[in-house]
This record gives structure tokens, sequence and C-alpha cells, in this order.
């Protein structure tokens, strides 16, 4: 039996339907408010066996801070991927990423260890990662560094790889993986969804950053084949390619018939919003829309190196264009059938 938590997520529900379709006994952990028929148009989209495959999924209700139901959930499992996450830049939630990415893995690892469990698979991001100057590649062995401006996002993923390192201490094999900006069909249009909202806007804006993008599907085909190999206590960072914001919104606009982004985003101009955001959200109870660290990460130039991956598993990503293309055809087709 394979446990899967988050499996209403991103990553989690394209896993799901990966392992069902590969004819392996999953079940997955949900919150009692997660919408598991999202999950099945997730498995539609892979074709006409999406009812059979999702009707075999074991759903168990349970919280990551629920020791008795997650101690139920892992009864006769032998691998897990660890999926769930919450994701957030705003420092106000940092109690709560606290809880969720940091204690939440914490207790996934106690109960792998505790059940014996042959091998972990956590999904991390390459927000745990340093950096380096001037735009240089960044791999694995580019230590976390604490005194650098660090989101709570990040703070709280990498404090749960420190209880997923902890865990292989005591006993357990894992692997992690890095991601980073992933793109696909989200259940929950959360996580790239945003980006390729933009895009197909023609949103005429666009910051001077860049970053690492890469498949759900590779993602999820790296995650399988790590845990179906002999590695253990090893990272692997996921990127197919490094590009510029500005690349990635033009190719999703002319995707989707748009006019490409033509003006450069101020980072002054931005900052000065991220504090109207802020008093707006003092005075009148908003919620928080634009934070610095989203600001900052805009205007930042990151680039990773996922030579390791290729080398060790002969692995081969899926050129940005085709899953750009792949996103774009899926979007317009639900909207030409809503």
């Amino acid at each position: 039996m394979i446990l899967v938590t988050g499996g209403t997520g991103l990553v989690g529900s394209h896993l799901l339907y990966a392992l069902l379709k590969a004819d392996k006994k999953v079940r997955a952990i949900r919150r009692s408010s997660s919408d598991i028929a999202a999950v099945k148009r997730i498995f539609k989209l892979y074709g006409d066996t999406a009812e059979v495959l999702f009707e075999k999924i074991e759903w168990v209700v349970a919280d990551l801070s629920e020791i008795p139901a997650l101690t139920d959930a892992f009864d006769g499992v032998t691998k897990v991927y660890h999926c769930a996450a919450f994701v957030n830049f705003n420092p106000a939630k940092y109690s709560l990423l606290k809880k969720i990415n940091i204690e939440g893995t914490a207790n996934i690892v106690n109960l792998c260890l505790a059940f014996n469990i042959d091998k972990l698979c956590y999904v991390s991001s390459v927000a745990t990662l340093g950096s380096k100057p001037n735009s240089e590649l960044v791999d694995e062995s580019v230590a976390w560094n604490p005194d650098e401006k660090n989101s709570v996002y990040a703070i709280s993923k990498y404090g749960a790889e420190m209880e997923v390192w902890r865990g292989t201490q005591e006993g357990l094999d894992a692997v992690i993986v890095n991601p980073g900006i992933i793109l696909g069909t989200s259940p929950n249009q959360d996580g790239s969804g945003i980006a390729v909202s933009l895009g197909s806007s023609g949103i005429p804006f666009y910051p001077s950053g860049s970053m690492g993008v890469v498949d759900v599907r590779d993602v999820v085909r790296a995650m399988i084949a790590l845990m179906d190999s002999d590695i253990t206590n090893q990272n692997y960072i996921l990127i197919s390619k490094n590009i510029s914001y500005k690349d990635l919104l033009t190719q999703l606009a002319l995707l989707f018939g748009k006019k490409p982004p033509k003006r450069k985003l101020s980072k002054t101009f931005m900052l000065f919003l991220n504090g109207l955001d802020w008093f707006s959200s003092k005075l009148f109870r908003t919620k928080r829309r634009i934070v610095k660290d989203t600001v900052r990460s805009m205007f930042t130039k990151s680039h990773y190196n996922s030579g390791k991956i290729r080398t060790e598993l002969n692995f081969e990503f899926t050129p940005v264009a085709e899953t750009l293309h792949r996103i774009a055809t899926i979007e317009q087709e639900s909207k030409s059938h809503s």
C-alpha cells in the first residue's frame, strides 16, 4: 500500500493518477473540506479510464496534526509520498506555515519510523536552497543561508526538510525533490494556475526576475523513479528550464491569442503597492495580496542546475513550450465547454 498526503493538490492529484495507472494500491489523505471531485477532473485529462482509476483511491480524512487519524492511515503502508503543504508568503501566516509544513512533516516522519516504512519521498522546493551571485547556477550543494532574506514559506519548507533528514539519521530511507515553479493543471487553480491566469489575460506588464520551472508530470515521474530506485537520503533539483517571467508570460499570452507584455514593472512601484496593501489589511481587515517576499521574488533572477537527476537517472524533462501548449489547450477547451 502506498500513502499519498496532499492528494487533492497539484502534485498529489497527478501523482495519484500515475500510481493507479501503474496498478498500485493507493491510499490518500485529505482534509474534510477538500474537493475530491476536482481530483477526478484531473484524472479525466489523461483519458477514458479516469472514472475506474479514481474509484480505486482509498481516501482517509485526516489533518497533518491529527495523530490518531494519521496513525490509522499508515496501517499496511510500505511507501509514503508526502506532498501536502501550505503555500503562503505572508509573514502573518508563519504560525500556520510552521504547524502544517514543519510540525506536520515531523508527524509524518515519526509515523514512517514507527511503522518501519520502506521509503519516504518529500516534495520540498528550490526555496530551501541557497543562492549564488551573478545568476550562477544553483545546484544541490548550495546550502541554505539563514542570513539571506528568506521568505516565511522558505523557512517552513527548510524546517520540514530538517525533519526528513532527522528521520534519516534515525533509520528512515528518504528522498527529497526540490522543484521550482510547477507548471500544470491544478484541481484548485493554485500554484502555476496564477501564472497561467496572468499570461492568458494578456497582462501588459512583466517583472524583471526569472525562475526555474518544471512540468508537474515530470515532478511525478521523477518522484516515482526515485522511489523505485535504490537511491536513498539524497535530494534532487527538478527544473526543466530557467526562464524569465517576461518570456513565460509572453509564451502564455501568444498561446491564448493575447498581446505579450511590453512594459517592465517597477520594483519601487510594486513596493509602494505592497505598502498600500499592508495599510488596507490593517485598516479594513482585507486579505494581503502583495507581500514583500512576493515582490522580491518577482525581481530576483534565480537559476538552477538539475544535472544531478539528469545524470543519475538519465532523466529527460519535458520542454517548457510543450508543457505550456498542453496547459493552454486544456484551459481553452475547459472554457469552451463551460
